[in-house]
């Protein structure tokens, strides 16, 4: 998974994000959720969606979501194999 965050850098920091935070956030909203798990039986988010790449990709992206400020575009790209991965947004 590679999450993508595009905006303009703080003008004190130099920064978009601190990728600090941006690791914290993934890993307590996604990693730890997710990670190592049977993603139909030990999650919620998915006892009654089907865990393809697309939509792992989106409830990913909608639980970062919230904790990426909202003048700041946030992707994800999730890789199924190294020449295969979704995007999501698309555009994003």
């Amino acid at each position: 998974m590679v999450v993508k965050v595009t905006g303009d850098p703080d003008p004190k920091t130099g920064f978009v994000m601190d990728m600090k935070e941006l690791s914290d956030i993934i890993k307590r909203e996604v990693l730890l959720k997710f990670d190592h798990k049977n993603l139909n039986l030990d999650t919620e988010e998915f006892k009654a969606l089907n865990p393809t790449a697309e939509n792992i990709a989106i409830v990913t992206y909608n639980l970062l979501r919230p904790h990426i400020a909202g003048s700041l575009d946030l992707q994800v790209r999730l890789y199924e194999t190294p020449r295969n991965f979704v995007d999501y947004p698309a555009n994003g």
